[in-house]
């Protein structure tokens, strides 16, 4: 990545979801560093800084999915942590048959946007509240807070993505909702501060990434169908 391309990322618009925390944080600035008192002034410096720190977690950099309708690809920007075999989430009703599952984790200094992997529409969706685990640890899939899709395409064939929340994580955000109709790289949600995404294939799709390899959320190809 070139220095223009690293600045470029660093400095994309951020998503809506950090409006309450860029006001919140531009107010306790502003208003502490407007006082003659160290301790506010210390308060205010804290409040600048909180809202930089937003402004880069929250950036939402544009992306460029292939025009290939026969490729998944990543829903989030991250290192790949486990690429396995297990059956979908049973919330789904996609069957119990293991399919391959790619699981992304998303460090605090990810870009934490998340994108549809195909072109499809959302046929289930399911939310399971639960604990807050290290999200690169395996049981997460199954005893975190989690959002659960099921993308149905053309061909009737599914996907599943997964969002799940992770250590400092509390808040699972997902815009859509079923029967609503996405292209690959779509957005459809976000998670806040440091969290996994999950991708279930659909049988006899074979994964052609591997376990530490860096992904591009929108860009980057997962698997063929």
């Amino acid at each position: 990545m070139s220095l223009i391309q690293s600045f470029k990322l660093v400095l994309s618009p951020p998503h809506r979801a950090a409006t309450p925390f860029l006001g919140g944080g531009m107010l306790v600035g502003l208003l502490g560093r407007a006082t003659p008192w160290r301790f506010t002034r210390a308060l205010g410096t804290a409040g600048l800084a909180f809202t930089g720190f937003c402004l880069y977690f929250f950036r939402n950099p544009k992306r460029f999915p292939p025009e290939d309708g026969k490729l998944v690809l990543a829903s989030a920007d991250g290192r790949i942590t486990s690429v396995t075999r297990v059956a979908p989430p049973p919330a789904l009703e996609m069957g119990d048959e293991p399919v391959w599952r790619v699981s992304t984790f998303l460090s605090v200094l990810n870009v934490h946007v998340n994108r549809i992997p195909v072109d499809g529409t959302i046929t289930k969706r399911a939310y399971h509240s639960g604990r807050f685990l290290n999200a690169s640890l395996d049981k997460a899939s199954e005893h975190n807070e989690r959002n659960e899709l099921c993308v149905t395409m053309a061909d009737g064939r599914q996907i599943a993505v997964v969002q799940i929340a992770g250590l400092i994580a509390r808040r699972i955000l997902c815009d859509v909702s079923e029967g609503d109709t996405l292209k690959a790289g779509d957005l459809f949600g976000l998670i806040r501060f440091g969290s996994r995404t999950d991708i279930y294939l659909p049988p006899g799709v074979t994964p052609k990434v591997r376990v530490g390899q860096t992904m591009i959320g929108g860009e980057t190809v997962i698997a063929e169908l």
